[in-house]
């Protein structure tokens, strides 16, 4: 079974599979931290990221939706949505 990664608006992909582990977690955290209230970062990973998610939880708090989409030996999808946050 092959990942497959629906495009829609407001979501924005982020496949984790070809960020070297040394800066996964840097670059996960900026680009989230750009996302605004209504948008989704629809992230794709080699494994479940279960501590990034705690941090991202720790970090965003009631703002942070996570849905799973995808999980599966092939990889795992997730959309991270943003919602609540004060208007730019």
């Amino acid at each position: 079974m092959s990942l497959e990664i629906p495009t829609e608006p407001n979501v924005h992909l982020f496949d984790a599979r070809g960020v070297s582990r040394r800066f996964r977690h840097s670059a996960i955290f900026g680009a989230i931290g750009v996302l605004r209230s209504g948008e989704t970062m629809r992230f794709v990973n080699d494994h479940d990221p279960i501590p990034l998610i705690a941090q991202l939880r720790d970090r965003l708090g009631d703002h942070l939706m996570v849905t799973y989409r995808q999980r599966g030996a092939d990889g795992i999808v997730i959309d991270f949505g943003i919602s609540g946050l004060p208007a730019e």
